[in-house]
Order: structure tokens, then sequence, then C-alpha cells
């Protein structure tokens, strides 16, 4: 359940979606105007282009999903499996995550499509991050899922039910979070243009850095007490 979550997971859930809106918010301001922290609208059109015989589209959108794809593969590589855990390779994911942010700096500065690529490369190893831990399923890439759980769960209190709080803090989080990344977005990238990329990839490398340091000191407080229990 949602209740058992640690209270850190909804500081790190407001800071990546923060991070996926400002990442889509760019590739939404930018030359191609393309949505890269989900793929819902980008497979819709890959099914209208492959009837209206559009294969440069084609070809570009099936590079964004694939792209993405990647990203998540490489999550599922380097992670053992979803379980939310202290102790996993997180940190090595944020700056892989944060490699791509800073790559596509440059061919986005320069309306090289390959920059698109690298960054929804990066959403796919975000959304690849998945916390699910005792049946709960967080998503900071989009907001489709969480708008639709806000729904169900309203509709459960109209009817009676009563609300799980903490899981109704926890999809709030996301929802302001990524809101809140596209208005920086449009504030940062009139002025900065692909040079914003900047500011989400040293984010990651933040997040990546204040986890490493705090299963550090984790490690070092389980074996004063005769034990190391976090997982790599």
């Amino acid at each position: 359940m949602i209740s058992k979550l640690p209270k850190w997971v909804e500081y790190c859930a407001f800071v990546l979606a923060m991070t996926a809106g400002f990442v889509n918010g760019i590739g939404l301001l930018g030359f191609e105007h393309q949505a890269i922290s989900h793929l819902s609208g980008t497979a819709t059109l890959i099914g209208t282009d492959l009837i209206n015989n559009h294969p440069v589209k084609l070809a570009h959108l099936v590079s964004i999903l694939a792209s993405f794809f990647g990203g998540a593969l490489l999550s599922g590589l380097i992670l053992k499996d979803g379980t939310l855990s202290l102790g996993r390779r997180y940190d090595v994911l944020l700056i892989a995550e944060a490699a791509l942010l800073f790559g596509a700096i440059y061919p986005m500065a320069n309306h090289a499509v390959f920059g698109l690529y690298l960054a929804a490369g990066a959403c796919g190893i975000q959304n690849g991050l998945v916390t699910s831990y005792s049946g709960a399923i967080v998503r900071t890439t989009h907001i489709t899922g969480v708008i639709t759980d806000l729904g169900l769960m309203f509709g459960a209190r109209l009817r009676g039910e009563a609300l799980n709080r903490r899981k109704l803090v926890l999809f709030l989080v996301i929802t302001v979070g990524f809101i809140s990344g596209g208005m920086l977005s449009a504030v940062l990238y009139p002025a900065l243009g692909a040079l914003v990329f900047v500011f989400p990839g040293i984010v990651c490398v933040l997040l990546a850095a204040i986890y490493r340091f705090n299963m550090h000191r984790t490690r070092i407080r389980l074996k004063s007490l005769g034990g190391d229990q976090t997982r790599g």
C-alpha cells in the first residue's frame, strides 16, 4: 500500500515530476514541438502516419518511441526489480539521465532532431525508475494515470468511502510538480534556449549525490547495529 511508502518518496516524486514536466515543456516549446516525456500522442501519430504515408515523420516518431524504450530498458537492466529499496542503483540511472540531458543541449541548439531522442531516452530512464512498493506504482514522467486515480478516489469518496490521504497527497505532489516543471520551462526556454537542459541535468546529479550520501550514512548506521540491510 502507498501508506507504507517512506516519506522521502514524496519529495523525490515532486522533484522528478518537475524535472519531467520541465523536459517535456522544452520539447513542446522547441523547434519540433515534440512531447518527449510520454508516448501516447506519439504512438497515435505513428498510427496515422502509417496510413497517411509520411515516411520521414514516421521515422522520427518511431525514433522517439525507441529512445524512450531504450531508456526504460537501461533501467530494467541496472535495477534487479521494481521494488523500492534503499541501496539499489538509482544514483547510476540518475547520472545516466543527466548525461543524456546534457548531451541533448548541442544538437537541440542546432535544431538537430537527435537531441530530442537523447531527451526521450532520459525520460525513459526516469520512467523506468518506477517505484513499485507493496502494490503501489508511481509514475513521474506523465500524469494521465495520476489524474485517473484521483478521479477514481473522489468518485469513491462521493460514494461514501474514505479517502486515502497519503495516496491523495502523493498524487497531488506529482501533479503539482509536473505542472511546475512546465511553468519553469515556459519562463526559462525563451531566454536560454536549449541550454535550459542544464537545469534538469543538474537536478538529476544532485538527487544522485543525495541518494548516495544517504545510502552511505544508512549503511554506517546499520553496521553499527550489527548488519548491513541495504540492497545493491
